[in-house]
C-alpha cells in the first residue's frame, strides 16, 4: 500500500515567493494570459499548449532552487498555475522502518512455525515468501517514486498476529508526483511487482513436499477449492506431487502465495489512498474518482466486508491528485490500468468463501 499527501500540503505556504522572479521563470516556459497575486501566492492564467507537460517538469527544476513548487490546475475553464512555497519535509527515521522489519520477520517466522507444524525450514521458507511479496509490492512503489523525484519513505513492515504474522507494509509519500504518469507509475508498479511475485512463490511452493490428510473432511493449508482464479492455472500447469484421489495439504508456502493475492486485490480496488485509488484517480480525474471509490467501497462490501470499513477511512479525505492534474495519461498508461483490472479479476478470493 502507498500513502500521499493530502490537500492539507498546500495549506500554509511558508513565506511569500518573490513574484516578478517567478513570474519571469512561468512566461519562459508558458504562454500566460494573465497573472497577478492571490493570497500571497503567485498566480498565473495560462493558455495550455502541447508541449505543456514538459514544461510543467521544466519549471518544477527552475522552482527547486528557490524553495518553491508548482500547482497547475483546470478551473472554470481556465488553466490556473500556482506557485507556493515547498513545505518543510522531515528526514526520515530509517531506524523505525529496521525495528519493524525485524519485529514482523519475528511474527511471520512465528506463524510459518506454527503453519508447519514446528518445521524450522518450512518456517524459514514461508518468512522469506512472505517478506518477498511485501517487500517487492513496497519497493517497486520506492523505486518508482524516486525515478519520479517524489520523497517517499522505505517500507514499513506492520507485525501482525497468526496465521500470517503480518498486516502488511507501506511506504510513505511526503510529496505529490509531478503529473500523472508519475501517480500512475506509483501506483501500478507495487502491485505488479507483488502479483508476480506471489505467482513465482506460488509455484515454487507446488513443488515443496506436501501433507496427505488422514481424515477426507480436512481442508488442506491455505483452502483447497478457494483460491483466486490464477491459482487453478498455476495447479494446472504446476501440479503438486501427491496420489491422485487424496486431499492433500499444501506447503506453507503456496500459503504465502495465496496471501499475496489477497494483498493485490485488496490494493487494486480503486478507492481513496489505495493503488487502484492513485491509478483510478491518475486515469479519470478527481470528480469521477470520487464515485469510483464510493463503488469500490460496495464492491468491498460483497468480496472482502472487513476492508470496506478501511477503504471508507481511506476515502474520507479528497485524493489531493498530482502537482499537475491538468496533463492527460499517456495512452500506453491506460493500457497499463485494463492490465490491472484483469490482475484484480484473477486475484479475487471472496471473503464468505475463505472463511
Amino acid at each position: 500500500m502507498c500513502c500521499a499527501s493530502s490537500d492539507d500540503y498546500f495549506a500554509d505556504p511558508v513565506g511569500v515567493p518573490p513574484f516578478e522572479q517567478v513570474q519571469v521563470m512561468v512566461e519562459a516556459e508558458f504562454d500566460v494570459e494573465e497573472s497577478f497575486v492571490d493570497h500571497d501566492i503567485p498566480t498565473f492564467h495560462i493558455r495550455y499548449r502541447e508541449d505543456s507537460k514538459e514544461a510543467f517538469l521544466r519549471l518544477m527544476q527552475r522552482l527547486e532552487s528557490l524553495e518553491l513548487i508548482p500547482l497547475l490546475r483546470q478551473r472554470e475553464g481556465k488553466v490556473v498555475l500556482r506557485v507556493m512555497a515547498k513545505p518543510p519535509i522531515k528526514p526520515n527515521r530509517n531506524i523505525i522502518n529496521l525495528v519493524l522489519f525485524f519485529a514482523t520477520l519475528g511474527t511471520v517466522f512465528l506463524s510459518g512455525y506454527i503453519l508447519s507444524e514446528s518445521d524450522i525450514l518450512g518456517a524459514l521458507l514461508f518468512t522469506g515468501a512472505i517478506m518477498a511479496i511485501l517487500g517487492s509490492h513496497e519497493m517497486g512503489h520506492k523505486l518508482l517514486a524516486d525515478k519520479h523525484e517524489v520523497e517517499a519513505t522505505y517500507p514499513y513492515f506492520i507485525p501482525g498476529i497468526p496465521p500470517i504474522g503480518t498486516f502488511g507494509a507501506l511506504i510513505q509519500q511526503k510529496a505529490l508526483p509531478p503529473n500523472r504518469d508519475a501517480l500512475f507509475d506509483i501506483g501500478f508498479t507495487g502491485p505488479i511487482t507483488g502479483f508476480i511475485m506471489a505467482i513465482i512463490i506460488m509455484i515454487i511452493g507446488m513443488q515443496l513436499p506436501v501433507q496427505v490428510a488422514q481424515d477426507p473432511t480436512v481442508v488442506g493449508t491455505p483452502l483447497n477449492e478457494l483460491y483466486p482464479l490464477i491459482y487453478r492455472a498455476i495447479v494446472w500447469m504446476f501440479p503438486p506431487s501427491a496420489p491422485e484421489g487424496v486431499t492433500v495439504i499444501l506447503h506453507p508456502v503456496v500459503f504465502a502465495g495465496w496471501v499475496g493475492m489477497i494483498v493485490t486485490m485488496l490494493n487494486l480496488v480503486p478507492s481513496g489512498m489505495f493503488d487502484g485509488g492513485h491509478v483510478a484517480r491518475s486515469v479519470m480525474g478527481s470528480k469521477a474518482h470520487q464515485i469510483i471509490s464510493y463503488l469500490g467501497i460496495a464492491l468491498l462490501v460483497v468480496i472482502w466486508w472487513p476492508m470496506a470499513v478501511l477503504a471508507l477511512f481511506f476515502s474520507a479525505a479528497k485524493h489531493p491528485g498530482p502537482l499537475d492534474d491538468v496533463s492527460k495519461l499517456t495512452n500506453s498508461r491506460k493500457l497499463g490500468a485494463i492490465v490491472l483490472v484483469v490482475v484484480f479479476i484473477l486475484s479475487v478470493v471472496p471473503l464468505e468463501l475463505a472463511f
